[in-house]
């Protein structure tokens, strides 16, 4: 959407984890590394985490491109999808049960859940969990690294999952270390395109956890991070697997379904319109 030499931009946010929409559908042309950074600084742009480059799609309702507020591209993000899923739906007229939005990690189905404002949460299919995948350690060997030693950091155990974006979850591991551990993991040498690190408290009834995400860094919330951990949790038989799980994050919870077989991990989670405005055509870029 341009209009006299502007674009209109859209932001949103899930439990605090903020982005940026811009509706592409009509052009088809997607932003480069350089502006996502201007969108995202948080005193001379907009300010967020990243940016939803909503694209045409001949499979979902739309196709879904995570810009991270470094430039870098994100495979996946539940809490922006989350965030696309509303801009999408509000601005259609419908309200439909479900619909499919195309990303990195898939065609994935989305069902809304509505309320005064249009849609207030949002439950995702998020696809299957892998514990072999290229963008994870295991890429390399063959085999899962579950409650494993990190190599270079003594005493340090932690469990390689990929959601369609590589995740290191460290169960136990003291959720003020985030932000000492987290820049230097995430760019630990056995992840190929670096990783989000997930530092997590197992209660009773759920997890706690703070993550330090890939090309953000710390961030209210992480709705990949958050089922990643769920799944660490599930396979090392400290929470139930067929259960929603309740994940407290900085921002507020979310809630986790991991199957027994990690065959689709389901998201439920609110969603939340901020403001719109304009930014200089960006039509080129």
């Amino acid at each position: 959407m341009s209009t006299l030499g502007t674009e209109f931009f859209f932001k949103y946010h899930g439990l605090g984890n903020d982005f940026i929409v811009l509706d592409r559908r009509k052009s088809g042309t997607d932003i480069d590394a350089e502006t996502s950074r201007q969108l995202c600084d948080r005193r001379a742009g907009i300010g967020a985490d990243g940016v939803l480059s909503l694209l045409p799609s001949d499979v979902g309702f739309a196709k879904m491109v995570v810009h991270n507020a470094d430039g870098g591209v994100a495979e996946m993000c539940g809490n922006g999808l989350r965030c696309a899923v509303k801009y999408l739906v509000d601005n259609s007229g419908e309200k439909p049960e479900r619909i499919e939005v195309e990303t990195g990690a898939g065609v994935l189905v989305c069902s809304p859940g509505y309320g005064r404002d249009g849609v207030a949460q949002v439950e995702l299919s998020m696809g299957p969990a892998r514990l072999v995948a290229p963008n994870l350690p295991s890429g390399a060997t063959g085999q899962p690294f579950l409650d494993a030693p990190v190599p270079g950091h003594s005493g340090l155990r932690g469990s390689a999952i990929s959601m369609g974006n590589p995740h290191l979850v460290l169960l136990d591991q003291p959720l003020e270390d985030a932000g000492r551990l987290g820049p230097e993991l995430e760019r630990h040498p056995g992840f190929p395109e670096r990783t989000n690190v997930e530092f997590v408290r197992v209660d009773k009834d759920g997890l706690t956890l703070t993550v330090w995400e890939r090309g953000c860094g710390l961030t209210q919330a992480c709705g990949t991070g958050a089922c990643a951990a769920a799944v660490a949790a599930v396979l090392a038989r400290r929470l139930p697997a067929d259960a929603w799980l309740r994940v407290s994050l900085p921002g507020g919870d979310l809630h986790i379904r991991v199957p027994a077989d990690l065959s689709d991990i389901r998201l439920r989670g609110p969603v939340a319109f901020v403001f719109t405005g304009v930014v200089p055509d960006l039509s080129g870029r």
